[in-house]
């Protein structure tokens, strides 16, 4: 455990307070390091105001270099819906045998990367038939874990969505 690290990736705007900061917090009270991707290193506001500083420009973050992925929804997300570099970075976690987690709309990333056909998963009400178009079999549940995908419903569920992370990461 120790050393390990999460990439946590939001939007440059409109991402989902709750879905960030929770989430990150449940982490590192587990111990683990976390970092910031984006595809701008300018400050991200989140949808309530919130402020956070990227580490890292999303197309320059590798799987190698973290031991877990977690797309952080908000309305900001579909901007990575369909972007080459959140898709390809999904999958590439995904094939090395590391968690990879979406919250809120953002397990639509996971999606449209192919990586939620056949499996159990969740998201935000709004995004139910895009999963089910790929393939997933949505429960609607909080937090969703299937192998090593983890999604959420949501701001209220991302608590449980960093727990979830974190133990699967033990």
């Amino acid at each position: 455990m120790p050393g390990k690290k999460v990439l946590l990736v939001i939007a440059p705007k409109n991402f989902r307070d709750e879905e960030l900061f929770h989430t990150k917090e449940e982490l590192e009270k587990a111990g683990f390091q976390t970092s910031i991707a984006s595809s701008s290193l300018s400050e991200a506001v989140g949808m309530l105001g919130g402020k956070a500083k990227p580490e890292i420009l999303l197309e320059k973050a590798k799987a190698e270099d973290f031991d877990a992925v977690a797309f952080i929804g908000g309305g900001g997300a579909a901007s990575y819906f369909n972007n080459r570099f959140a898709l390809s970075l999904a999958q590439k976690f995904y094939n090395a045998g590391k968690i990879t987690a979406a919250i809120c709309i953002a397990p639509v990333i996971l999606a449209n990367a192919g990586l939620l056909n056949g499996k159990k998963a969740t998201s935000f009400p709004s995004e139910e038939n895009a999963l089910e178009d790929k393939g997933a079999a949505f429960t609607g549940n909080p937090v969703e874990a299937d192998g090593l995908i983890v999604t959420a419903e949501g701001p209220k569920a991302a608590r449980d969505f960093g727990k979830k992370i974190a133990q699967l990461l033990k």
